[in-house]
């Protein structure tokens, strides 16, 4: 397969979720699909048809998550490696963690020759950092490669949300933001971060597995009132 055209970031898109194989098959009925999808291969697997993938009218992401930061099945390192090789033909933009940046860089550079998009991921279920350690991840993903940061952490207060907010909006670093609360205020956080110029965010395809994950249809009303 000849590599594949890049895909540019340039405004707040809406991700749908593919977590089961009945949301893949969801996907493809979908008459106002989102903007992208993202295929979490630590919950599907190499069970994936991949001729549905080929028919799915929006690019995708792949994602195999680290089981430190959410990441299903305790997948090995090794394991994800291979799920993401497996899965790279069909992939406009490659998800990794921050911290996996150096384990998978094999991965990440068959991506660069392939044209396909890195984002750098953090995931913190428990709290939300200081802006300042925010920045600072933020600048060593732009530093490997990066075009999106993508952040998410638990917003059950809103000192943490406050948190999140003020890094989205005063960010020093050249690079498109991807940010995202998990938890009580979730739902808020999103809401607000869209508005505020969140380049990507994220939507479940059938059922919420995250607290304050929102469905497709509510997140694409919000797209319209921006």
């Amino acid at each position: 397969m000849t590599a594949r055209r890049r895909v540019k970031i340039e405004r707040p898109f809406i991700v749908g979720v593919i977590a089961s194989p009945a949301e893949l098959d969801r996907a493809l009925r979908i008459r106002n699909p989102p903007d992208f999808f993202e295929l979490r291969l630590d919950l599907l697997g190499e069970s994936v048809d991949e001729e549905k993938l080929s028919r799915l009218r929006r690019p995708l992401i792949i994602a195999a998550r680290d089981p430190r930061e959410g990441g299903a099945n305790n997948l090995s390192i090794r394991k994800r490696r291979n799920l993401l090789g497996l899965f790279l033909p069909h992939a406009a933009f490659l998800d990794v963690e921050l911290r996996a940046a150096h384990v998978l860089r094999s991965t990440i550079d068959r991506a660069h020759k392939r044209n396909v998009e890195l984002i750098l991921s953090f995931h913190d279920f428990n709290s939300t950092p200081s802006v300042g350690r925010l920045w600072t991840m933020a600048r060593k993903a732009r530093s490997l490669g990066a075009v999106v940061f993508k952040v998410a952490t638990r917003t059950d207060r809103p000192a943490q949300l406050t948190r999140l907010l003020t890094f989205a909006a005063k960010a020093d670093v050249d690079l498109p933001l991807s940010v995202m609360g998990i938890g009580k205020l979730g739902l808020k956080s999103r809401r607000e971060l869209m508005r505020r110029g969140s380049i990507l965010n994220y939507a479940h395809l059938g059922r919420s597995s995250l607290p304050g994950q929102p469905s497709l249809e509510l997140l694409q009303s919000h797209q319209r009132k921006i």
